[in-house]
């Protein structure tokens, strides 16, 4: 028998509070970068490995990733009741913010000011989407067949406007034929 004890189990209170702040201070895209920041680094709920693991899982799924993932991470934490505690402190910001925001905007849509308003919450979030793209690259892409995946895929979504399920319904079984396991081979520990 070990002498340490078990950790305490996450309070269903800490986990609405944790995905009530996150759902409170994030936008758009931006979204997955405070996921992980408060998730990994503050509360260490999840290591590196676990987040990329239910962040895959959330972007299968139909419905928003981050509410996905805050199900995904409640359930891990506490089964149904953290899925529930972490899904509800998720969305309650964003529901009451949209409605609010939904309201003004019919009022004072055709104004300069709100034009600007809306400019600048979608460049911060932009720019909180390109720094946990590039810390989650870091870990994830390693070799010129990473860069070049990585790399068709944006162009053909970005540039050549192929819809993303298409894009992902051809380019993903190539990534997936090029990383099979193959007899007596392993490619650089993948």
């Amino acid at each position: 028998m070990s002498d340490a004890a078990a950790p305490a189990p996450v309070s269903l209170g800490a986990i609405f509070r944790t995905f009530l702040l996150i759902g409170a201070t994030s936008f758009g895209g931006g979204v997955v970068a405070y996921l992980r920041e408060m998730l990994v680094e503050n509360r260490r709920w999840l290591d590196d490995e676990e987040f990329l693991s239910a962040l895959e899982i959330s972007q299968t799924l139909p419905g928003l990733n981050a509410t996905n993932m805050s199900i995904i991470v409640g359930d891990k934490l506490r089964q149904g009741p953290g899925a529930l505690a972490a899904f509800f402190g998720m969305i309650l910001p964003g529901t009451l913010v949209v409605m609010v925001l939904g309201i003004l905007y019919g009022e004072h849509a055709h104004k300069a000011a709100v034009t600007g308003a809306l400019d600048g919450v979608a460049a911060a979030a932009v720019g909180l989407l390109l720094a946990v793209t590039v810390q989650i690259g870091r870990k994830e892409i390693h070799g010129v067949a990473d860069v070049l995946i990585v790399l068709v895929t944006c162009l053909a979504v970005s540039e050549l406007h192929v819809p993303l399920y298409l894009a992902l319904l051809v380019i993903g079984p190539v990534a997936i034929w090029y990383y099979r396991p193959r007899a007596g081979a392993r490619r650089g520990g993948r």
